[in-house]
């Protein structure tokens, strides 16, 4: 079946391209098409989509507000947000409010297609360019309240191998080939530390990796 993508973007011009690179793909489809972060809200609950790709920056409801509505719902969709370099205190609000990647507007055009595609799968995806970054500022940022996660008691070293590598931004495949472990086993790790930590996704967990002391801005 196909993912399910609602877009919103202000600017028409993005929603166009984005809309022929994805319905150009055999296995996504354009559902709807929003321009504020209000009628987003609508037809997410109208068009029950996969995948939401978020801009930030709109009318009447920017992108951030929009994604805390959205993911209150019964069964509600990923949320996939744009930003681009100048947008860091957005993000920080955006990871608060529970979106499940980011992408960079002037990414490859496959890339966005494969972010699309592993946020519907389950999976968080931050782009590459702004991981260490992103998560550098934001783990450290006074203003945002935030738990701190200072131990690892209760964590298996091999789980502790594992968030880790997802602090680094490794995927659940690439995890599972540098601890030659199968996919499966990766994922099963993935699930344990979820329950562990109380993370309600892979972004968190990313995080957590940078309180716990696991990864460094420099790594």
């Amino acid at each position: 079946m196909s993912v399910r993508v609602l877009l919103v973007d202000d600017q028409p011009l993005i929603r166009n391209g984005l809309r022929v690179l994805i319905n150009d793909a055999t296995d996504l489809t354009v559902v709807a098409e929003a321009g504020n972060g209000a009628e987003a809200i609508r037809l997410a609950r109208e068009h029950r989509p996969d995948v939401v790709v978020m801009d930030i920056r709109m009318p009447v409801m920017d992108g951030i507000e929009a994604t805390r509505h959205i993911l209150t719902g019964d069964d509600p969709a990923k949320v996939l947000v744009l930003t681009t370099f100048d947008d860091d205190e957005y993000v920080y609000a955006a990871l608060r409010a529970g979106a499940s990647g980011f992408l960079v507007k002037d990414m490859a055009l496959d890339d966005i297609l494969n972010a699309v595609r592993v946020v519907a799968g389950g999976d968080a995806l931050i782009a590459p360019s702004v991981t260490r970054r992103l998560i550098a500022q934001f783990a450290g940022r006074p203003a945002v309240p935030a738990p701190v996660y200072r131990s690892t008691d209760g964590i298996t070293e091999r789980e502790r191998e594992v968030l880790t590598l997802v602090g680094l931004g490794r995927s659940n495949a690439e995890i599972a080939t540098e601890l030659y472990i199968s996919p499966a086993t990766a994922k099963a790790h993935l699930a344990r530390l979820f329950t562990k930590l109380d993370a309600r996704d892979r972004v968190q967990l990313v995080i957590i990796a940078y309180e716990m002391g696991l990864v460094s801005p420099g790594a």
